[in-house]
């Protein structure tokens, strides 16, 4: 006897990977997952339901969905039949970029508002018919970034960190009530959200920052980010067979699914866990040896040095 579908709630589904993840779910040719896409602005859901073809109102439901929200939050569970969800994605994100004097602490704020805090209250919302029914998958779309600190992304970084000591520590708890957690940590993905926030900081003012700063913010990291994005940048498709592959799996307690292409830089964190052999390599590639940084990211694009360098 079949299995009936689960349910299936994705935050952050207007473009990227919320889209694409919603799309591939509720095509699924064995139909085993009833997909609640959402978004803030509904009004942003005409590529979704394009894209979702005959699956629209069979397979995959669109719903509005401010994880900012207590009401919202609400409101959008109180739209599923019976308010049970099998599996949560959260996916809804932010991005912030540039020299931290330049940032308002407002928008610091409205990072950790989404990322952070968005995450914990759809996981505070669900959690209770989850452990009522001893079953449950959160899965969390991380970053590469929360597991090391990347220069002008303070404010991102710190936001991803909170969700791994987050999630981690919850897994212990939830292992009790048969729910398992999956930490999906891709690098740079190529979408239209991060192109449209590159273009956007390439060109601002950032007041209050001193002309050194700025200038090394201009000159140094921009010129890296977009040659980190042209090698190393994954694909909205990418990371989507990730998490597809880790809600389609046998759950361990608990999973992190990183991208392979940064073991190079993972690797410095293990061989020295204080951080100091990452901070010192990062800086003289990125402030001295800029053209030896260059080739580490053709490399690093082609995949040689990830054969050669693994953590221990």
């Amino acid at each position: 006897m079949a299995e009936p579908p689960r349910t299936v709630l994705i935050s952050g589904c207007s473009t990227g990977i919320g889209l694409e993840l919603a799309v591939q779910l509720a095509q699924d040719p064995r139909q085993r997952f009833q997909v609640v896409a959402t978004m803030r602005d509904l009004g942003k859901k005409g590529m979704l339901e394009a894209a979702a073809g005959e699956a629209l109102g069979q397979t995959l439901t669109v719903a509005q969905l401010d994880v900012c929200s207590d009401e919202s939050v609400a409101q959008c569970l109180s739209c599923i039949q019976g308010g049970e969800v099998d599996v949560l994605v959260n996916n809804a994100g932010v991005g912030l970029v540039g020299p931290i004097e330049g940032l308002s602490l407002a928008a610091m704020q409205k990072v950790f508002d989404t990322n952070f805090f968005g995450a914990v209250r759809l996981v505070k919302a669900v959690l209770p018919g989850m452990k009522k029914r001893r079953q449950g998958h959160i899965v969390v779309v991380s970053s590469v970034m929360g597991l090391q600190g990347v220069v002008f992304n303070e404010v991102y970084a710190a936001s991803k960190f909170a969700l791994e000591g987050f999630f981690e520590s919850l897994a212990v708890q939830l292992l009790q009530f048969n729910i398992f957690v999956s930490l999906v940590e891709p690098g740079p993905v190529a979408t239209e959200f991060e192109g449209k926030l590159m273009e956007q900081v390439s060109t601002a003012e950032f007041p209050g920052t001193d002309p050194d700063t700025l200038r090394y913010f201009r000159d140094s990291y921009l010129p890296a980010s977009r040659e980190l994005f042209r090698n190393v940048g994954q694909s909205p498709q990418d990371v989507v067979q990730a998490i597809v592959n880790v809600i389609g799996s046998a759950r361990p307690p608990l999973r992190r699914q990183t991208n392979a292409r940064y073991s190079p830089l993972t690797a410095l964190k293990a061989v020295d866990p204080s951080g100091g052999l990452y901070v010192r390599t990062t800086h003289r590639l990125l402030f001295h040896w800029p053209r030896l940084l260059h080739l580490g990211l053709r490399c690093l694009g082609c995949g040689c040095l990830r054969r050669r360098v693994q953590p221990r």
